[in-house]
């Protein structure tokens, strides 16, 4: 697998002047982690933010930008109120501005660049993930808008841009956890504490430009069997046919259009994360190059079969594996949903990896691009959540009242259970969701089934968790499970378990448990979908000191006995696995804001258990090879 580039030329990257450079500091009173106390704002996330259709011609535009807070019916700032530095939030401390953003308010953001046309090309406007609702003008000509904090965004803005200096103007809404917006937000609410956190307001990854030709390949869906079959699907734009070459290790394997057949094909896993280049090129009718992109593929099978007890097991390439590793959440306390630095999350990933994990839970947020990228280089195995959503979570207490309807999708549902009859309390809860509210989570759910297909590392999908916003269940799980047939369906990480996907999952703290016993579960992969949460507060490493810190089952009194619990739930997980318990998801990662059951501080700088120390533990009760 060839290393992606870093575009550093000056010729390519287009930082702003860093006027505001120099007196740039994160926001005051705040815990940074060691990349961000060492940040450099002339060059935050300079990498090639998108590996899977890799370009030469790039332009970056992460860096300073003018911020305004207005009202949110205003149609443009009258003034601006400082610098932003971007792909900060507004809220992290790392934008230099720390301060939350209200539902009453927009957010605007400005900057220029130089632009120098070329004949027979388009000019691209690419956002890697704004939160919520964002509206686009490029030199006073509106281009765009988009709605959803998640997922990656472009306009194409060649007929606004012009030679020289050119304007961009955003503007953005997010109203959080206001009532009746069923905005999709995960763990963000307004009134942030206990399981919830910081809200996230505006751009919070990478925005970049990219000249492409008037005919160019717009995207590309790849999938793989195991026989080496390998069917290219390009999205095009304009004309023109494609050419498709793939690599293994720098020698070309095989070549065709829009299938490929790879002999004696190298299949990808955690044991051996092996992937082939991809170089995929737009002809004309002559046989003449307009466009060309780099992208890879692993090859690989997801499945499950039952073992000699007739218990479930999940299978990758026709071999039995359990599935092990942490509750993700992603979270830092200097850049909120953005890591400070590649480096930065690449040191979770390397910690974790070098802990005896296989599989991570991607918990309710969509990492950028890279993050997958790492994941299939590396070999983990990713379970993926759908980001949740629908009526507020922790609301202030001056808030407006919760309509009826509301009200009752935010009251408790009944135990995590089978749904036995069509009138029980499951099913009409099921069904409070409006029409609109549901039209817009289904576009967000397929939109990010359609943006991580072609990842190999991603092996489940969990369109709910702890019915947060569940709703629809048998319909959204009849849907995914036949849209991509190629990965395993989790329904309801937590929540309360419909007959439909693959996998029975059961979440409990602070040790696992799953009710074997129960013959509802028999036909479906047996998980325990989060247990552990043990805390342990080290000092000097508190997010607030004065706020509860808290983990699961209480807090130890010592490190020793913080391990011995960490230690017995691994043993418990070991027996259940032996059972017929298929994978555990242990909770989590960091610590996050007051929750302190992270495996390594929220500030990255404490690792609370080595490394090596639970790698020696994995193995020894059959979790890690």
């Amino acid at each position: 697998m060839k290393t992606l580039f870093t575009i550093t030329s000056a010729a390519l990257c287009a930082h702003l002047s860093l006027a505001g450079a120099s007196d740039w500091k994160p926001a005051e009173n705040t815990m940074l982690t060691p990349w961000g106390e060492k940040l450099d704002p002339a060059n935050v996330w300079p990498e090639y933010p998108r590996p899977q259709m890799e370009r030469a011609d790039w332009k970056n535009l992460n860096g300073f930008w003018n911020y305004a807070v207005t009202d949110k019916a205003a149609s443009k700032p009258s003034a601006w109120d400082g610098d932003i530095l971007v792909p900060f939030a507004l809220e992290a401390p790392l934008s230099g501005v720390g301060r939350k953003l209200q539902p009453s308010e927009a957010l605007w953001y400005k900057r220029t660049f130089n632009h120098a046309p070329k004949e027979g090309t388009r000019l691209l406007l690419h956002f890697e993930a704004v939160d919520y609702k964002t509206e686009v003008w490029v030199n006073g000509q509106r281009v765009g808008s988009n709605i959803g904090g998640n997922l990656p965004f472009s306009f194409d803005i060649g007929n606004a841009a012009r030679a020289g200096s050119n304007e961009v103007l955003v503007k953005v809404l997010d109203a959080t956890d206001t009532p009746g917006t069923y905005q999709l937000r995960g763990k963000q609410v307004f009134k942030n504490g206990g399981i919830w956190y910081t809200p996230v307001s505006g751009i919070w990854q990478t925005v970049w430009l990219e000249t492409v030709p008037e005919n160019h390949i717009q995207s590309v869906r790849i999938d793989t069997r195991v026989t080496g079959d390998i069917a290219i699907q390009p999205t095009i734009v304009g004309k023109g046919s494609i050419k498709t070459t793939a690599y293994l290790d720098g020698k070309e394997v095989s070549s065709g259009t829009e299938k490929l057949k790879v002999d004696a094909p190298k299949l990808w896993s955690p044991k051996s994360p092996a992937l082939y280049d991809l170089k995929v090129e737009l002809v004309d009718a002559n046989g003449n190059v307009l466009d060309t992109v780099n992208s890879y593929f692993g090859i690989r099978e997801c499945g499950k079969r039952q073992d000699a007890d007739g218990n479930w097991r999940f299978t990758l390439n026709g071999e039995e594996i359990f599935h092990y590793g942490p509750l993700d959440q992603g979270w830092w306390p200097d850049g909120l949903l953005t890591p400070p630095s590649e480096e930065a999350m690449l040191f979770d990933m390397h910690y974790l990896q070098e802990a005896g994990f296989n599989m991570i839970r991607k918990h309710i947020k969509v990492e950028p691009r890279r993050y997958y990228y790492h994941c299939d280089r590396m070999g983990f195995l990713v379970w993926q959540d759908q980001v949740s959503g629908g009526t507020r979570v922790g609301a202030p207490k001056n808030a407006p009242p919760i309509k009826k309807k509301e009200a009752q999708a935010k009251s408790e549902w009944p135990e995590w259970k089978r749904l036995h009859q069509p009138d029980s309390p499951i099913t009409e809860l099921d069904k409070a969701w409006p029409d609109w509210a549901h039209e817009q989570w289904m576009a967000e759910l397929k939109g990010m089934v359609d943006h991580l297909h072609n990842y190999p590392s991603i092996v489940v999908w969990t369109p709910f968790n702890e019915r947060w916003g569940q709703h629809r269940t048998m319909a959204v799980g009849e849907w995914i499970a036949q849209y991509d047939p190629s990965r395993s369906i989790n329904i309801a990480s937590g929540g309360n378990f419909f007959p439909v996907g693959d996998i029975a999952d059961h979440h409990q703290y602070p040790h696992p448990m799953f009710p074997m016993d129960d013959p509802a579960f028999n036909g479906y992969l047996k998980v325990v979908g989060e247990y552990g949460g043990h805390g342990w507060p080290v000092d000097g490493h508190i997010w607030k000191i004065q706020n509860r810190n808290w983990g699961y089952g209480g807090l130890p009194k010592t490190l020793d006995e913080y391990k011995a619990r960490f230690s017995e739930s691994a043993r418990i997980l070991g027996e259940l696995k032996k059972q017929g318990v298929s994978a555990g998801v242990y909770t989590q990662t960091t610590d996050v804001e007051v929750e302190i059951n992270g495996l390594m501080t929220y500030d990255r700088k404490v690792l609370k258990i080595p490394a090596a120390e639970l790698k020696k533990l994995h193995k020894a009760n059959g979790l890690a090879e």
